[in-house]
């Protein structure tokens, strides 16, 4: 199978994996147990809280796991609105966020006055949007950093400005910047920050929310227990946390080597060839404001689907938007506020690249995309 769809998830790097078998082995103990055993297991959440605050520019203490990105979003959007007197103030965020920040915040609709501001063509909210939605009652603002339709970047160093002028907690949902880019939170404006393990070569079922220091006042955990300094209850998922630690030390040695400038070039590589051999396309998001391996497409006079599967057959893996989206039977969101029609959008895929993608790999696609897109044209 040629993948490009890593941006829905990643393999397991095998040194996560090992790092995950050695707990699920040996050091199985609960880690709340002071026992030998218990303290074995501690010491692998105590190592792998290192190298996830290393990966992410943060200190270890200000890093709570979590079982995923979506429950780190969830946790930073209902931990800020829980303290007292945030009710019936206001949330802002944006029409292109992820499900798992839009699905909450009409959870909390009841309560909480809800601005989602759109985007424009490129798919970026404009700053002073976000200035001119704040107001006296506002409480948290949540804007992505990077989107994983169409790898576009927000300026969130602006818009954390804004909030810390404001008085405004700030979150953003990091999932897919993290090991891709770099990430220096101790220097951004940033209060609250969700990452996944999956995406960066780490296992399913574990991520982590970054609470900046000194947030404790006015930030409640939503799951009671005694686990994570009583921020989110339940026995850890020691391997899973093990292998997401080991993960990210993988990915803090690939950016502090070659890795981010040759996942750049593969992408431009990409880009060539696909406009090189495919007339009429359009490439959807702001081309310099965008991850390095993630590109969105649309192919006049196709439909994604058709193309999805004839993909497949040769042996490629891509998608039509975000995996948590897809069988929804609806056009993207993302593209649609991004003003693209509903008939371009229905002819989009989504390519995303990884850390074992090749150029060669890259042509085969590239050839097999064209054939399908000529023939399906023709039928058109």
């Amino acid at each position: 199978m040629h993948y490009l769809d890593y941006n829905a998830t990643t393999p397991l790097a095998e040194e996560a994996l090992a790092s995950m078998l050695k707990v699920l082995q040996d050091d199985f103990g609960n880690p709340s147990s002071i026992h030998s055993e218990g303290r074995k297991a501690r010491e692998h959440i105590d190592v792998a809280r290192i190298d996830v605050a290393k990966l992410l520019g943060a200190r270890p203490g200000e890093i709570t796991f979590t079982s995923g990105g979506t429950e780190a979003n969830n946790f930073a959007l209902l931990g800020a609105a829980m303290p007292a007197g945030a009710r019936g103030g206001r949330i802002i965020s944006t029409q292109v966020e992820h499900a798992s920040i839009l699905n909450p915040l009409k959870q909390l609709e009841n309560d909480y006055e809800i601005i989602l501001l759109p985007v424009d063509n490129n798919g970026r909210v404009d700053p002073a949007d976000v200035e001119n939605a704040i107001d006296d009652k506002t409480l948290l603002i949540s804007v992505q950093w990077a989107n994983s339709e169409t790898g576009v970047l927000q300026d969130i160093q602006e818009i954390g400005n804004l909030a810390r002028k404001a008085g405004i907690l700030f979150h953003s949902d990091m999932v897919q910047v993290a090991g891709k880019m770099a990430i220096d939170l101790d220097s951004l404006p940033v209060d609250l920050a969700s990452f996944s393990a999956h995406k960066l070569y780490g296992p399913k079922g574990v991520g982590a929310l970054y609470i900046k220091r000194g947030l404790r006042p006015l930030f409640s955990p939503v799951c009671g227990g005694g686990q994570e300094k009583k921020r989110r209850g339940g026995t850890e998922n020691v391997a899973g946390i093990s292998g997401f630690g080991k993960a990210c030390e993988l990915a803090r040695k690939r950016l502090q080597g070659e890795g981010a400038q040759n996942l750049k070039e593969l992408g431009e590589f990409f880009l060539s060839k696909v406009r090189e051999e495919i007339s009429d396309i359009q490439l959807f998001g702001d081309i310099e404001e965008k991850l390095p391996n993630t590109f969105n497409f649309g192919f006049a006079g196709t439909e994604s689907d058709t193309l999805l599967i004839g993909l497949d057959i040769a042996g490629i893996a891509v998608s039509a938007g975000s995996a948590c989206s897809s069988g929804s039977g609806l056009p993207s969101p993302t593209l649609m506020a991004m003003g693209i029609s509903e008939e371009v959008v229905n002819s989009s895929l989504r390519f995303s690249l990884g850390w074992q993608t090749t150029e060669e790999e890259l042509t085969y696609v590239v050839e097999n995309l064209a054939k399908l897109v000529r023939v399906n044209r023709k039928k058109h």
